[in-house]
């Protein structure tokens, strides 16, 4: 699995989410859990991975949706 964003803002991982689903790519939320129980909004944040062989059309695919800035 690669992580493709970390990032702590819901807004940017559900549309990031969207777009992936929208173009048949599975994606996986990583430490939701840990950074609400770490209270802190800079310490962990959250991973949004994809499998290997999709990292390549799931960068291609949020890069045209606008969120180049945002990929690791």
């Amino acid at each position: 699995m690669k992580c493709i964003i970390r990032t702590m803002n819901p807004v940017t991982l559900s549309f990031a989410q969207a777009v992936l689903k929208d173009g048949e790519i599975e994606s996986f939320l990583f430490d939701m859990n840990s950074s609400v129980l770490d209270g802190s909004t800079i310490t962990i944040r959250r991973r949004l991975m994809v499998i290997d062989e999709d990292e390549a059309d799931a960068r291609e695919l949020l890069t045209a949706a606008g969120l180049g800035d945002e990929l690791s």
